[in-house]
């Protein structure tokens, strides 16, 4: 009779503990899947050489011309950290530069079958049929590419400024410490905005080849078409000769607004101002404006207000993409045909 007792006791502890057990919740099960496939994929550690190769050097490149570029009368002499993301001879472009290129291509890298590639292996209909709301899996897909991302640049970012650390000798000041936190946020979510395009690519395109080149045919567009279309544009409208100083200006005002339009743009805006603390203005200055002016560094507070047009235009266009990507995906036929 004791043995009954006991053996009863015991399954009423077990069953109770069945039921207060933690268990994870399926959204960030979800997650964790894809945040493996990204992981051990080969075009992730593809990808992740290429980057990790032109860290490398143009860190190699920016501590060699460390010494050249000091000057007494340079106001950045109090930011020589910050040298290592902006420094560079000709022979390769700084880092900053190398993300603002080779960032997109991650993005598209990661997103470009996210869900095509599902629905093609007949896995989409399987996953949606459990008992989870539809949208955890393109919100997981995002999410999960999105902390691969994250981890990348911070881990990047930590490990220049620990390289220049042991080479240099030189700790980063706060703000400067801030400034590339500030700069690296930046990257990602510059990047996030190629990987909701790409998402959403996926989402309209059957064929994982078809969402590839489309999002890669967007960002050479941007990246080298665009510029093309523009310079035409820019010699088109060109004032002449006699024209006055305000219509100078606003001709310059029209350019940098077409120029804007894009998100490599507004990038390389924001990440030149915040890792050059020296630039004072990302448009045109009259000469009243410029008279008089002290040539020394912007503090940080005034560095992320002159880069909130930006800011606030890459995080519209990367939130707008998303909500194109979220609609599409709630609205499409999952059903393996």
């Amino acid at each position: 009779m004791k043995s009954i007792n006991a053996i009863l006791k015991q399954e009423v502890r077990v069953e109770y503990a069945s039921k207060h057990t933690a268990r994870p919740h399926p959204f960030w099960v979800m997650v964790q899947k894809e945040v493996g496939d990204h992981v051990r994929s080969w075009r992730f550690l593809i990808l992740l050489f290429l980057i990790l190769l032109t860290c490398i050097g143009s860190l190699y490149t920016s501590i060699s011309n460390l010494p050249k570029s000091v000057n007494q009368n340079d106001p950045q002499n109090a930011f020589l950290f910050l040298k290592l993301f902006t420094l560079s001879d000709g022979s390769l472009p700084p880092f900053h530069v190398f993300i603002g290129f080779l960032g997109p291509l991650l993005g598209i890298a990661l997103g470009f079958d996210a869900v095509n590639s599902e629905q093609n292996r007949g896995t989409l209909s399987r996953i949606t049929s459990q008992p989870i709301h539809r949208d955890y899996l393109i919100n997981a897909k995002f999410t999960g590419s999105l902390i691969v991302i994250s981890t990348l640049f911070f881990a990047l970012g930590f490990l220049v400024m620990g390289l220049g650390l042991i080479i240099t000798g030189i700790p980063p000041t706060a703000e400067e410490f801030l400034r590339i936190i500030f700069f690296l946020a930046l990257s990602v979510l510059y990047v996030a905005f190629w990987l909701n395009m790409s998402i959403l690519f996926s989402i309209r395109f059957k064929q994982a080849a078809t969402s590839a080149l489309t999002s890669i045919a967007v960002w050479l567009f941007f990246t080298i078409f665009y510029q093309i279309i523009i310079s035409l544009v820019a010699k088109l409208t060109m004032p002449g000769q006699g024209a006055s100083e305000a219509e100078v200006v606003n001709y310059q005002h029209f350019i940098l607004g077409l120029l804007r339009l894009v998100p490599s743009q507004l990038f390389s805006d924001a990440t030149t101002t915040l890792l050059m603390p020296a630039v004072r203005s990302l448009g045109p200055l009259t000469m009243e404006q410029v008279y008089g002016a002290i040539p020394s560094p912007l503090p940080l507070g005034q560095s992320l207000l002159l880069v909130w047009p930006q800011l606030t235009g890459l995080i519209a266009s990367t939130i707008l993409c998303f909500a194109f990507s979220y609609f599409s995906f709630m609205k499409k036929e999952i059903r393996s045909r």
